[in-house]
């Protein structure tokens, strides 16, 4: 009798176990965002985001899994249960927050200034007249808005911005700095530059959206951050894919 009840427990927890090593959770990502989410050579949804992802669910017990889902009704199909969560560098804000619940922040972003190598411009306001582009419904095409006599010019990828500023179709553009970065010092490093930093009064940060309520995966994700910065991970994959 004790050898059968032994056994039973040993296959309980065998299942339950296994149970837990196979929670997947499916994110959402608008893949077009290089270096933290993109599309690489070999079709792959790669980045930054999906690295840290990938480390956390190793640490939680949690397998992520990547939909490439286009920026516009992101959030919406969030709401719609499309998916579980959200994971396409996006920014924490109060007006995001009364919508949608948030893991703890796993990066801390600012918004670039992009213009041509030979523009004089330093800020947003020597734009005054001028096309400045931006993703739309990001806080950077938001930062664009806020500016008065300035142009705005929404895309929905922040790779078409670029492509336009490049050949001289809009003036600039505003976007978070690790993806300025990925464009102006690598991509068009022969043409374009970064000619500051927006300043701004709050400090930014990414976070994995969920909807609201679901407090079983935010737990996960929360626990899965909490290790990889404990752990030091996060700053050996911003030398990786963002370097210094």
């Amino acid at each position: 009798m004790l050898k059968k009840i032994i056994m039973i427990l040993v296959a309980l927890s065998t299942l339950y176990g296994t149970a837990w090593a196979e929670t997947k959770i499916v994110f959402a990502t608008d893949a077009t965002w290089p270096p933290m989410e993109f599309v690489n050579a070999q079709k792959q949804i790669v980045g930054f985001s999906v690295d840290f992802l990938k480390a956390a669910g190793k640490e939680a017990g949690f397998t992520p899994v990547f939909k490439n889902t286009a920026w516009d009704g992101i959030f919406a199909g969030l709401a719609a249960g499309k998916y579980d969560a959200i994971s396409s560098s996006v920014s924490i804000t109060e007006q995001r927050k009364k919508a949608m619940d948030f893991s703890e922040p796993y990066f801390t972003v600012r918004q670039a200034l992009i213009v041509p190598k030979s523009s004089s411009a330093k800020t947003l306001a020597d734009l005054k007249g001028k096309k400045v582009g931006g993703q739309i419904g990001t806080t950077g095409y938001f930062a664009i808005k806020e500016v008065k006599g300035v142009i705005p010019k929404s895309y929905d990828e922040i790779g078409l911005a670029m492509e336009d500023l490049n050949v001289g179709r809009i003036d600039a553009v505003v976007c978070d700095d690790p993806v300025a970065a990925n464009y102006a010092l690598d991509k068009y490093k022969d043409k374009l530059k970064i000619a500051a930093v927006l300043k701004t009064d709050k400090v930014e940060n990414y976070g994995f959206a969920v909807k609201k309520g679901n407090k079983k995966i935010l737990d996960l994700l929360n626990r899965g951050i909490e290790a990889v910065k404990a752990k030091g991970i996060d700053q050996q994959l911003k030398k990786k894919w963002i370097g210094q």
